[in-house]
Parts: structure tokens; C-alpha cells; sequence
């Protein structure tokens, strides 16, 4: 079921565009994943109710939106950026050393809960490159030392 606090959150949203509830089908799921963590199936059908649309129509807008977590994720998501401009600037090393350090690989968390691990076709900071983002904190240029102390910042 959707709190109270989710519905409003959406209320909210469909009353800027009223009759066209797919056009806000990002921002709808992002209230709901922003309290929660994560989009479950369940949250998705009773959110479709919600909003008054099919529980598909919904799913290929959470599916192709790779901000939109259809499982659960560790308290901080780390999104590294593969770009061609990323990769020119050190990505391999960068994601050789941050999947040792993690003790994970991409799609996956670590045992504590603490970091998710996913790739990001571009973070749009090619002037930072390589980066990565952690929650919504932008880094780079990365380095190995960088990386360990960006780490250590979120407990």
C-alpha cells in the first residue's frame, strides 16, 4: 500500500498535469522510491492504481529509467560513469579498484548494506572525467586516494 505521504506526493504531481498521468510516471516514481529506497512490484501495482494506468505502462517507464531502483539498493548508490570519455580518463583502474575496495561488482551490494554498485552511461562530467556519483554527490577527476576517501565520507 502507498502512505498517505506517498499519495499526497503524488496528488501533488498529477495536478500539474492534469489528464495526463504518464507524463509524470518519472516523477511519481521517484517520490515513491525516494521514501522507500526502492520501487517493489507491489508499491508499482498500487501506484498504477494510483495514478490510473496500467501497472505495464508504468514498469516500462521504471525499467527504462535506470535512476529508478526495482530492487533494494544499500543505504549509498554509487554510480560510475563508463563514457568513452570516462574510459579515455582511467575508468578500468578506477572501477578495478573501487570493485576491490567494495568487495563487490556492478548490480550488487555490499554484505553491510552500506553501497550499491552501478555503471551510469554518462554523468554528463566529461570535464571530470573519470567520475562517479555517490546518492546525488558528483566526484571527480577519481583517483585511487580519491576513492578512498570518498568512501570513508559515507558512513
Amino acid at each position: 500500500m502507498l502512505t498517505e505521504e506517498e499519495k499526497q506526493a503524488v496528488d501533488e504531481l498529477l495536478a500539474h498535469r492534469p489528464g495526463d498521468p504518464l507524463a509524470l510516471a518519472i516523477e511519481a516514481l521517484m517520490a515513491v522510491r525516494e521514501r522507500r529506497g526502492y520501487v517493489s512490484d507491489e508499491a508499482l501495482g498500487d501506484l498504477a492504481a494510483h495514478m490510473g494506468v496500467s501497472p505495464h505502462e508504468l514498469d516500462s517507464v521504471a525499467t527504462f529509467y535506470n535512476l529508478i531502483f526495482r530492487q533494494p539498493v544499500g543505504r549509498h548508490v554509487i554510480l560510475m560513469c563508463d563514457s568513452i570519455s570516462c574510459w579515455i580518463m582511467g575508468y578500468e583502474e578506477m572501477r578495478d579498484h573501487l570493485q576491490q575496495k567494495l568487495g563487490i561488482g556492478f548490480g550488487e551490494t555490499t554484505p553491510d548494506g552500506r553501497f550499491t554498485l552501478l555503471t551510469i552511461p554518462c554523468l554528463g562530467a566529461c570535464d571530470r572525467a573519470p567520475a562517479m556519483m555517490v546518492d546525488n554527490d558528483l566526484h571527480g577527476p577519481l583517483t585511487s586516494e580519491r576513492i578512498d576517501a570518498i568512501l570513508e565520507r559515507y558512513a
